[in-house]
């Protein structure tokens, strides 16, 4: 029997793991060909500067008509040797490169191409909302995959991680100046269209790396723990974790519980808090993710 256990283990690794090579390759494809559209449709038509080595591309073809895909594709080998360590080693460097050359391939493509050299919109503004959108999206999904977009995005990453500051922040920063180069170049209206693509694609880009927010927590203050705890795994169906605790303000001595539940299920939460306790404090939060017990399993 052991024996058996063990052969169905060797047998089901491999196939995890090529299944999980299979969805971070479409994550890496989808993810660099938005962002070669976001750019070629959006931002190189008006002049958008948002920062980072396209950023940079995008000026310099601007002045002298480089090609902004091929630009930034050379300008990446370097940061992505100075991310080798701090982002991942090899695994980094193969992702990081193969969707780096996808995106600035798909830029030079998607701009040559006669479907996009003529701009879907004449508007700047709303140009510049599509292209922070996109490209945001775009990088999320490289993130998933476990690459990385590239350029100034690795310095982002990596202040990230030292940090702890959002990828969002850390676009700010890295790419201010840039932005502020591109001003001087196509005009100081730009400075605040770049920057509006940036603070949306930040967002995007958390929005597309850590999905959408479907779980709460719930942390509640009561006299009656035992009576509220039953009554809430009785009509919700989730666990209730609940420790003493003293009130700060009062020095009483109260319990605290604590449960983590799905979105549609905050009214009955409170109509079951409210029935129980009604002298209760319920303070309910947002959470991105609830993996293991009633919830979705943790995978390797």
């Amino acid at each position: 029997m052991y024996y058996q256990k063990v052969a169905y283990v060797v047998r089901r690794v491999p196939l995890r793991g090529i299944k999980m090579a299979i969805q971070r390759g479409l994550l890496l494809i989808a993810g660099s060909v938005l962002i070669g559209l976001g750019y070629s449709m959006f931002q190189i038509p008006f002049g958008i500067v948002s920062g980072g080595i396209t950023g940079v591309g995008i000026i310099l073809n601007h002045l002298w008509a480089w090609p902004v895909g091929l630009f930034t594709l050379m300008m990446n080998l370097p940061l992505i040797l100075i991310g080798y360590r701090a982002l991942g080693g090899w695994r980094f460097v193969f992702a990081t490169l193969f969707s780096i050359t996808l995106s600035s391939l798909s830029i030079d493509f998607f701009t040559m191409h006669p479907l996009v050299t003529e701009p879907i919109t004449e508007d700047r503004l709303l140009s510049s909302i599509y292209a922070g959108l996109i490209v945001g999206i775009g990088g999320g999904l490289v993130y998933r995959g476990g690459g990385n977009p590239g350029g100034t995005a690795i310095l982002g990453r990596m202040i990230e991680q030292k940090t702890g500051l959002p990828l969002s922040q850390g676009y700010l920063y890295v790419d201010g100046l840039i932005i502020l180069v591109g001003g001087v170049v196509f005009g100081w209206e730009i400075v605040l269209l770049g920057l509006l693509v940036v603070f949306l694609g930040g967002l995007a880009t958390d929005f597309a790396l850590e999905g959408v927010s479907t779980v709460r927590t719930a942390t509640i203050v009561t006299d009656k723990p035992e009576q509220l705890s039953q009554a809430l795994m009785a009509g919700l169906q989730k666990g209730v974790s609940y420790w003493s605790m003293t009130g700060g303000y009062s020095g009483q001595s109260r319990t605290m519980l604590f449960c983590t539940i799905q979105r549609p299920q905050v009214n009955d939460l409170k109509h079951i808090v409210a029935m129980v306790d009604p002298y209760a404090f319920l303070v309910i939060g947002n959470a991105y993710q609830a993996l293991g017990s009633q919830f979705s399993r943790l995978r390797r």
